[in-house]
């Protein structure tokens, strides 16, 4: 048995209270909670591929990285992580039916000090990677996290999601090419968490001793998205999930990104090729002007005037593109929109529709945040670059999420190829791709990206997990209003859904962080707390980070706290500092 020596590493007490200074949360108990994970101390390392061995997987290191040997940068500070044991892996390598290798690739950390809990770092986009921004640091989702999981003492895996890029494609379709596989298509979409959870809880027991008391999913965006589909799938393997942002209907969002495409596409003037440059449709202060708006007629509802539209819902029907922004009677100078730019932009917002006049996903929630960079960098782009809706939804919904997937030789690295299919997408026989099925592709994108039962979560139920959702208000990728969908769904089908899912509306902020909003804030502990003590998230105190770090953030001053408030609560401003969230109560 391999005995590593040891320096003594930050404590998870001292980083608790550090979290709960930055970030705290307002709670209420409540009477049903697992038991408290006890932790252990790492007892094993460089002999793990011996003592964890595990069907179709190979263990390809152990090492052990001393205290300090490993840095993470966390709100902008280089910062040494304690002493842990990296190990790298593949589960289930096979040749696709592309001809391409394929394997689950995997890395885990494991503390020396260890809390007795796992961590299933669920990344986001299209995976493929376990190093740099996807190492298994147990990274924490919302803008500047000071602290990470493996700092706090969790054993964190990551994963590729069973698929790497192919470096003999052009490279805006590298990533997505594994879609011509069907298998590789399964696992990024739900089977490789569902095949690395017990080998990774097998290799925790070998190098703990005992197997997590505890497991918890983390992730925003796609990794939200794997978040909400292992609570319906794997909900007997997993005690708490955090998922931000998450895209649980992601073909769906892919289809809206077509769309999206066209109706800006209406609003943009022509190059010489007489292609539509999409993001010269809207200028800044264009965006600013609408944004503004909304702050005029929604800022006041939650009782406070500060610039930021807390009160969402009410919002939606307070404010009126067409009769709250002036109509140009010329050309655009930031005071007026065209009648064309309103049509277009309104056309965004009440989601993509098929030929008869079905919505095929849902809509999105006026916020002043799409005037920040987040929202516009997604939609539009810029005057000299189509938005990421065309250059990475294209590939992603042509090669993934349709089937059968395109050539993927009509998808060149050219930005024109890209542009052309997004604007030539047919809503009704394209749109129907992501529901179909072949005798190759058995499972249809719909199916494999999805939870089995959204409306439903028995099993974590049953078992006493919880879910805790948030998702910023202005997230240009996966619309906020499709999250609520989904928990008014549990409601439907569990009336006592509040006692283990809840959702966090962020207002302002775009995807997963940034724009005018309070967007620095610790979710994990107060999931943790839940899980195991029992104690219910009301009220989790967000904030402002500075410009330089957002520069989304506009007019908020830096520093500014608000409760984030559980759905369909708001931040009610009781009077005092308006900057100050003791001074807000969820209403």
């Amino acid at each position: 048995m391999h005995n590593p020596s040891f320096r003594t590493p930050l404590t998870a007490i001292a980083l608790a209270a550090a979290l709960a200074a930055c970030g705290g949360s307002s709670t209420q108990a409540t009477s049903t909670h697992l038991a408290a994970a006890t932790g252990a101390t790492l007892s094993s390392c460089t002999d793990l591929a011996a003592k964890a061995a595990f069907a179709n997987t190979s263990i390809t290191s152990a090492t052990l990285a001393p205290a300090g040997s490993v840095t993470q940068t966390l709100n902008g500070v280089a910062t040494p992580m304690p002493e842990h044991c990296v190990v790298l892996g593949k589960m289930n390598e096979r040749t696709g039916v592309d001809g391409r290798p394929y394997a689950i690739g995997f890395e885990m950390r494991l503390p020396r000090d260890w809390n007795g809990r796992f961590f299933y770092q669920a990344n986001g986009g299209n995976d493929g990677s376990i190093s740099g921004g996807n190492a298994a640091f147990g990274n924490l989702p919302g803008g500047g996290p000071s602290s990470n999981a493996l700092l706090q003492g969790y054993a964190v895996i990551s994963s590729d999601a069973g698929h790497v890029p192919d470096a003999t494609r052009p490279g805006a379709i590298a990533g997505q090419v594994y879609g011509l596989d069907p298998q590789a298509r399964l696992d990024y979409g739900y089977n490789a968490v569902g095949q690395l959870t017990p080998m990774a809880k097998n290799l925790i027991k070998a190098a703990y001793g005992k197997g997590p008391d505890r497991s918890y999913i983390v992730g925003c965006s796609n990794g939200g998205r794997h978040g909400l589909v292992a609570a319906s799938r794997f909900g007997d393997q997993y005690d708490g999930v955090l998922a931000g942002a998450p895209g649980y209907n992601l073909p769906q969002a892919a289809v809206t990104q077509m769309w999206d495409a066209q109706a800006l596409a209406s609003a943009a003037p022509r190059g010489a090729d007489g292609r539509p440059n999409i993001g010269a449709g809207f200028s800044d202060p264009d965006l600013r002007l609408v944004a503004g708006k909304i702050v005029e007629r929604c800022d006041a509802l939650d009782g406070a005037t500060d610039g930021m539209v807390g009160d969402t819902a009410r919002c939606q029907a307070t404010f009126s593109l067409a009769n709250d922004v002036p109509t140009c009677t010329a050309s655009p100078d930031g005071t007026c929109l065209t009648a064309t730019q309103k049509a277009a932009l309104q056309k965004v917002y009440d989601g993509p529709k098929d030929s008869a006049g079905k919505a095929l996903y849902a809509r999105w929630s006026w916020d002043p945040g799409l005037a920040a960079g987040g929202w516009r960098v997604w939609k539009l782009g810029s005057a000299t670059a189509p938005g990421l809706t065309a250059t990475l939804g294209a590939p992603s919904m042509a090669l993934i999420f349709s089937t059968p997937p395109a050539d993927p030789a009509a998808l060149t690295s050219s930005g024109t190829a890209l542009l052309d299919y997004a604007l030539n997408f047919n809503f009704d026989t394209d749109a129907a791709k992501i529901y179909a099925t072949t005798d190759r592709f058995k499972e249809s994108s719909m199916s494999f990206m999805t939870p089995a039962t959204p409306g439903r979560l028995d099993t974590l139920r049953g078992r006493g997990g919880k879910v805790l959702v948030f998702h910023g208000v202005s997230d240009p990728v996966f619309s906020f209003d499709d999250t609520v969908k989904w928990l008014d769904a549990l409601k439907a089908n569990h009336a006592d859904t509040p006692s283990f899912a809840r959702v966090f509306a962020v207002p302002g902020m775009n995807h997963c962080s940034g724009g005018p909003a309070t967007d620095q804030f610790d979710m994990l502990t107060p999931l943790v707390d839940w899980v195991e003590k029992g104690v219910e998230p009301e009220a989790i105190r967000a904030t402002a980070r500075t410009a330089s770090a957002n520069p989304g953030l506009g007019t908020i001053p830096a520093g500014r706290s608000r409760p984030l408030c559980s759905w369909p609560k708001v931040a009610t401003y009781a009077g005092g500092n308006i900057d100050d969230a003791a001074n807000f109560a969820c209403k």
